[in-house]
């Protein structure tokens, strides 16, 4: 018999989170992860390399191991190999990893940012425009003589998922979300929504970000969101620490698991996007609210947030968590936020905390992190730094 299960008048199959890559400043792949939280080891930050901002860096990689072509490795940016190291990761752990068979009719959707930009050009150019009469003419010159056509290229969003498709050979149908923390929860919806509908089989979602970037703290700073001087714990709402990481998920139905012989991880039970009217006082409180209710609070239930640690997006979160008298953990707490690949490095650790049947030990100083007793059931909440709101849930398989 499938899996399936009856809601809203139609049938919806089970999906089954069948691999996991996980890269941070923590280290790679979900034991390292695992025993760094048992441990209880503390978050690695840098408060000196962009002083005053704290980054979570990411931890040393060998992009060799999934990238072998140096040439490949080249002309990506640094959050493509990230995501794309984290994709392969997420394949072996599926045990998928070369097989042309399966990856050809693997789907993949990616949450991706916007590039990065060449910190270098910028500031020759800003430093000659302000000694220029002529602005305009300058920078239309300086534009076609400094940036290369392939620049220009690498600047493409989609480009994340095109080196997993050459890298790794993923060529089923491929999809690449915009949007900050949003994009990472609607690409989750997205892959979670067709394989419950019999749409695809099976899926590659998840994103990357690269916070070691002069540019966008900069641009993070202009809004008075980021963490100074010293690291403190999330849901103080101290400000975002961002941390460079690569996060991905191999979803799955059941049926096509089975038939290769592959074991679930955990089941993603659902995953829900919205959007409050932040202008309205308490409705992203609300918000949360209605999306751990449609998640269900049954016993063994914990909350595993996506918090970023803005002020005003973490005070709303905050006060539904502590209503809800979930036990909670934050993924900034541990490896810092990810903007885009957040929330599915959420959704990776809530399936590790599933499978496990515990939850990590809570951070010392964050009002929210308590001692936790087994845990069967997570809810992933992620509401972002200005705008969306969203949820997932993952269960025991």
């Amino acid at each position: 018999m499938p899996d399936v299960t009856e809601g809203r008048g139609r049938i919806q199959r089970d999906v089954w989170i069948t691999g996991i890559g996980l890269v941070s400043s923590l280290g790679e792949g979900l034991d390292a992860h695992w025993q760094a939280f048992a441990a209880g080891s503390a978050p690695v930050t840098d408060n000196t390399t962009f002083a005053p901002y704290v980054v979570h860096p990411l931890v040393k990689v060998s992009f060799d191991n999934q990238i072998p072509k140096k040439g490949d490795q080249r002309q990506m940016e640094p959050w493509q190999r990230i995501g794309t190291y984290a994709a392969g990761l997420a394949l072996d752990s599926a045990g998928i990893a070369k097989n042309a068979e399966i990856l050809s009719n693997t789907d993949m959707v990616v949450a991706a940012g916007g590039g990065e930009r060449d910190f270098q050009v910028d500031a020759a150019i800003l430093n000659d425009l302000s000694a220029s009469n002529d602005a305009g003419r300058l920078l239309n010159e300086r534009l076609l003589s400094d940036l290369r056509p392939t620049l220009s290229l690498a600047q493409l969003s989609n480009l994340l998922a095109g080196n997993i498709s050459i890298v790794h050979g993923v060529t089923g149908s491929s999809r690449t979300f915009m949007g900050e923390e949003s994009s990472g929860v609607d690409a989750a919806r997205i892959a979670y929504a067709r394989i419950a509908a019999g749409q695809s089989e099976i899926g590659l979602v998840g994103g990357a970000y690269n916070a070691e970037r002069e540019d966008t703290l900069l641009l993070n700073d202009l809004d008075a969101f980021c963490m100074k001087g010293e690291f403190s714990p999330a849901f103080t709402a101290p400000g975002i620490a961002s941390g460079s990481m690569g996060a991905f998920l191999v979803l799955e139905s059941p049926e096509h698991a089975k038939a290769r012989g592959a074991k679930p991880i955990a089941k993603l039970s659902g995953v829900w996007s919205e959007r409050a009217k932040r202008a309205v006082a308490g409705a992203v409180t609300a918000k949360v609210k209605s999306l751990l209710e449609k998640a269900g609070t049954a016993p063994g239930t914990a909350v595993i947030s996506g918090v970023t640690g803005a002020r005003e997006a973490t005070e709303a979160e905050a006060e539904a968590l502590t209503a809800s008298g979930l036990p909670v953990r934050a993924v900034a707490n541990r490896i810092g936020h990810g903007f885009e690949a957040q929330f599915i490095a959420a959704l990776a650790l809530a399936a590790l905390a599933v499978s496990k049947g515990t939850l990590f030990p809570p951070l010392a100083g964050d009002p929210l992190e308590k001692a936790a007793d087994g845990v069967s059931r997570v809810i992933v909440t992620q509401v972002g730094h200005w705008r969306g709101e969203g949820a997932g849930l993952v269960e025991k398989a």
